[in-house]
């Protein structure tokens, strides 16, 4: 492969892989036996090949102008802060998205790429290749041809894997082509057998039936992306269901006469009390999964029929997003961006319990935390650690609540303040003093869109005049599900009188929208994966005088919609036309702004 010696020197020096004597060194000793220097220190077991890997995949996304070399120096700094690799700041920075990472580390291997996230195989493309095979050599059906098999795998040098292959599926031609280890996972799940039929197995052995039911319960939940596992006892069972994508499906039943070991294991492993059963109790537990920790919220209530549980499942699929993949629109992004660079002053998101208002904002901290900030949190809970960033745990139980660790923080000279919800009287008044003495306040509230959280903050008692001067960007959500890709088709709506409800010049006239017909790989529902709806109202010198007022939630809309405000459906019309959802889950989610009242 061709490769920039040039930039491969520079990069060993600059992180300290090698010493200046040491490389020429080694270039002179690969010069005398006839070999590159990046094959040099491969044999010689110098380098290892992950970071030589890592080294060619930057020169190639540098190459194919994916980056610049400004953006790789960024990436350099900021990965020894975040203590992630430069590939993976790229990542979640934005600079480069998936499908370029794929390009690049195929041409590292000399494959061909494909993208399994967009192009996801069949059930039965995925079984047509034995499951210990499959998963031995990280391999899956991409494509096939009349006398060619196209398989995708994320290790295209893995030993014996194309003899292997080449057996299966004789008389055939096996091109390898590469597709990156997230998809090829996803992929796997079709191996999975019903959890009704692992909890048939497990019952007939005997043997250690609550651990083994409820490890293939958080196992699963993790496979399928779930964000709560709901154990709803019944009278002569116990429904379990997941809520994927924002909707609640069931996955199984169990036998009612099961349910107290299974109950008993839960209690145990979050330390909660096995003999309390008719008061509501909340626990953790830390699940520990291919050497990955996921923690576990655990809610227990008491019902008539016994006691339900509900595990929040915060794992690294529920948080690993930046401003670049979480549904802002350019626009939206850079008026988000251009605000969270004031020394001081107040953003608000608000919405609903579930509405994704938490992953904006830390999406937003992962831009804003460096060295030279301090930035602190008070949260309940903490939810995700987040590297250099101090997070503080509300207690009541020690009186830390949201007011009296707003006050504590203060004391702790920061310059960016998290406070996870504003709730009551005491925390807004501390919050917009914080803003107006010098700091960036960012904060969650509930209320059901922008223009209404000015009126509800005013009847918690804010000074209009503080609350106006200290106010810079309100931001309102909710969460869709997106269309499936693996069955996305064109469809006509017929839904005319939506119009009625947008802005001027926005129209869905001579638009083709789509949806999902139901595949497998979206067990038949049309939908796989979430993004955010946004309304965005900004603070101009025109609403700052009309806060000071005390106006109406009408009067507030209609003011922000004459600078260019566009409601959450409006921005759900955009995303509808741009065939990520469809109008019918906009509808679900968000009725259509009639008007303010």
């Amino acid at each position: 492969m061709k490769f920039d010696d040039q930039n491969l020197e520079e990069i060993l020096l600059s992180r300290g892989y090698v010493k200046k004597e040491e490389l020429k060194l080694y270039k002179d000793k690969a010069k005398t036996v006839g070999v590159s220097l990046v094959d040099y220190l491969l044999d010689e077991n110098i380098i290892s090949e992950d970071v030589i890997a890592e080294i060619v995949i930057e020169d190639i996304l540098l190459r194919d102008k994916y980056v610049s070399k400004v953006d790789i120096k960024k990436a350099e700094e900021g990965s020894k802060k975040r203590h992630v690799s430069v590939l993976q700041y790229l990542l979640e920075e934005g600079f480069i998205n998936n499908s370029m990472l794929g390009e690049a580390i195929a041409e590292w291997f000399g494959v061909n790429y494909a993208d399994l996230g967009s192009n996801s195989p069949s059930q039965e493309q995925v079984l047509s290749i034995p499951e210990d095979i499959a998963k031995k050599y990280r391999s899956v059906v991409f494509k096939e041809e009349e006398n060619t098999i196209f398989i995708s795998t994320d290790n295209p040098k893995k030993e014996g894997i194309l003899n292997e292959l080449r057996n299966i599926f004789l008389p055939k031609n096996v091109v390898l082509v590469y597709s990156l280890a997230e998809d090829i996972d996803s992929a796997f799940i079709h191996y999975r057998k019903p959890l009704k039929t692992r909890f048939t197995e497990i019952i007939r052995t005997q043997k250690r039936v609550a651990p083994e039911i409820v490890e293939e319960i958080f196992d699963d939940a993790l496979a399928y992306h779930t964000s709560d596992i709901h154990f709803e006892p019944q009278e002569n069972e116990v429904i379990i269901r997941f809520r994927v994508d924002g909707i609640l499906r069931e996955s199984g039943r169990i036998p009612k006469r099961y349910y107290e070991n299974i109950l008993n294991r839960i209690k145990v492993q979050a330390h909660l009390r096995t003999d309390e059963h008719f008061s509501y109790q909340d626990g953790a537990i830390r699940y520990i999964k291919n050497d990955e920790v996921i923690n576990l919220r655990i809610s227990i209530v008491p019902t008539l029929d016994g006691e339900k549980v509900v595990v929040r499942l915060l794992a690294e699929y529920m948080h690993g997003f930046s401003l670049s993949d979480i549904g802002l629109s350019s626009e939206n992004q850079e008026l988000f961006l251009e605000t969270a660079k004031k020394p001081s002053g107040m953003i608000l998101v608000v919405g609903p319990t579930g509405a994704g208002k938490t992953t904006t904002l830390y999406s937003l901290l992962k831009v804003l935390n460096t060295p030279e900030v301090n930035i602190t949190t008070i949260e309940d809970p903490v939810e995700y650690k987040i590297v250099g960033v101090n997070q503080i745990q509300v207690n009541p139980k020690t009186n830390l609540t949201f007011a009296k660790g707003l006050q504590v923080i203060i004391r702790q000279d920061p310059d960016i303040i998290l406070v996870g919800e504003i709730r009551e009287e005491e925390t807004a008044e501390i919050a917009v003093n914080a803003a107006l003495t010098g700091h960036l306040l960012l904060s969650t509230f509930h209320a059901n869109d922008a223009a209404t959280a000015i009126p509800r903050l005013l009847d918690m008692k804010v000074s209009p005049f503080n609350l106006a001067s200290t106010l810079e960007l309100i931001i309102a959500e909710r969460l869709v599900q997106k269309i499936c890709k693996n069955c996305k088709k064109e469809h006509v709506s017929d839904l005319e009188e939506v119009e009625s409800y947008l802005s001027p010049g926005q129209s869905i006239k001579n638009f083709n929208f789509y949806k999902g017909e139901g595949c497998s790989e979206c067990e038949n529902t049309g939908y796989k994966g979430r993004t955010a709806i946004y309304e965005f109202i900004k603070i101009t010198p025109e609403i700052h005088d009309l806060i000071i007022k005390n106006p109406t939630i009408r009067e507030i809309w209609e003011l922000a919609k004459k600078q260019g405000a566009r409601s959450m459906f409006e921005d759900g019309i955009e995303k509808a036309k741009n065939g990520i959802t469809t109008i019918e889950e906009l509808l679900r989610v968000v009725p259509p702004p009639h008007s303010y009242k």
